[in-house]
């Protein structure tokens, strides 16, 4: 006669009845084994230090964002003073190129020390005029006003410029106006 596992652990034969046994650790068999404990343990271990590894990502992610706005914040805060103080420069330079020698020699020198002094000021902050006459035109320095055709220029290129375009660092502050040739007809 054959034996199953379970009939010769019990030491009954096949037909009779099996005995009641107790278990060998003497727990209710509801209640999770050692191994399950552990096993249990370990995987809220593991999803303690997940939790732990994301939130201190996260942190790291912010440091660096405050950071970079601090820097960018530095760099460029002064964006709408600037701004503000470009007009008044513009105005200097229409005022140079339209004034004449004859006899207002000292307010002309006036307006070009106060300009100079502006320029100056602009430039500790990292404002640079873009130069645009004779270079090819680009659209994401350049605000095109006009065309002409031109056999002095190449075609696409800045021939004249209505206004100063600036820089901030390296960031467009303000494009130049300009007038961009065409092909001679």
């Amino acid at each position: 006669m054959m034996e199953t596992k379970d009939t010769a652990e019990s030491g009954t034969v096949a037909g009779e009845a099996p005995e009641e046994t107790v278990p060998a650790t003497g727990t209710d068999a509801a209640e999770p084994t050692v191994e399950e404990q552990l096993a249990a343990k370990d995987q809220e271990a593991r999803e303690n230090w997940d939790r732990f590894v994301r939130e201190r990502a996260d942190l790291e992610n912010y440091r660096k964002r405050v950071n970079r706005e601090k820097e960018e914040l530095l760099n460029y805060g002064n964006k709408s003073l600037i701004e503000e103080i470009l007009p008044v420069v513009d105005n200097m330079e229409r005022a140079l190129a339209h004034s004449s020698e004859d006899g207002q020699a000292a307010v002309v020198e006036g307006i070009r020390m106060t300009h100079g002094m502006l320029v100056a000021a602009l430039k500790k902050f990292g404002v640079t005029p873009i130069e645009s006459v004779g270079t090819p035109f680009d659209s994401a320095f350049h605000q095109a006003m006009a065309q002409v055709p031109s056999d002095e220029y190449p075609p696409n290129t800045v021939v004249e410029e209505y206004q100063k375009g600036y820089l901030l660092k390296e960031r467009l502050l303000r494009p130049a106006m300009v007038t961009v040739s065409t092909a001679a007809k």
